[in-house]
């Protein structure tokens, strides 16, 4: 079961690296990930802090550092949808660092905003699907910084049906797998 659960996490990891990023203005400079990651790619496990697991693997443009976690705690509870993955993205060959996204793990209502709670700093994120992302790179490096002296975030989503969600990430072990993934991207705070 644990095997099963760390590849199903792995291939849905690979699946969200390659999900094209919309609705950035230019100067954000989001990867055109129209090119998924040959699914033969394995992503290195690079360790884990707490909550927190650090991959990195490499593609045509060079090394992709993230760090991911699952919710703690979920609600309404007894939804039914896919796990809700939390995730910080580096692409040093593309001079991209600090991406955070959301997946929801059910289809968000359109337009609609998913809102962050890291200790009292609120942050908005744009829609797509059933992923959230900053608006700007100066955005993502805030809410990384939030997040590295926070315990907890919490995530409130609108689905296109059905009632609001919440959840809630703990933040033990993110700025350790943080420190990881900016070791093997060489990525400088």
């Amino acid at each position: 079961m644990i095997r099963h659960r760390s590849t199903s996490l792995s291939l849905l990891i690979l699946l969200l690296l390659s999900i094209p990023t919309v609705g950035r203005t230019e100067k954000s400079k989001r990867p055109d990930s129209s090119t998924p990651p040959p699914a033969a790619t394995p992503s290195e496990r690079l360790g884990a802090a707490a909550s927190w697991t650090a991959y990195a693997y490499k593609e045509k443009s060079g090394k992709v550092c993230y760090l991911t976690s699952e919710p703690q705690k979920h609600e309404p509870a007894g939804r039914k949808h896919k796990n809700p993955l939390a995730m910080v993205t580096h692409r040093p060959g593309e001079k991209i660092a600090n991406v955070v996204s959301f997946v929801e793990g059910y289809p968000l209502k359109e337009g609609s905003d998913v809102s962050l709670d890291i200790g009292g700093a609120k942050f908005d994120l744009f829609t797509k699907g059933d992923s959230a992302w900053a608006r700007t790179p100066e955005l993502d490096k805030a809410i990384v910084e939030a997040m590295e002296k926070g315990k907890q975030v919490v995530v409130k989503g609108v689905p296109r049906n059905g009632q609001p969600t919440t959840d809630t990430y703990s933040l033990a072990g993110f700025a350790q797998a943080l420190a990881l993934i900016d070791k093997a991207c060489d990525v400088k705070r």
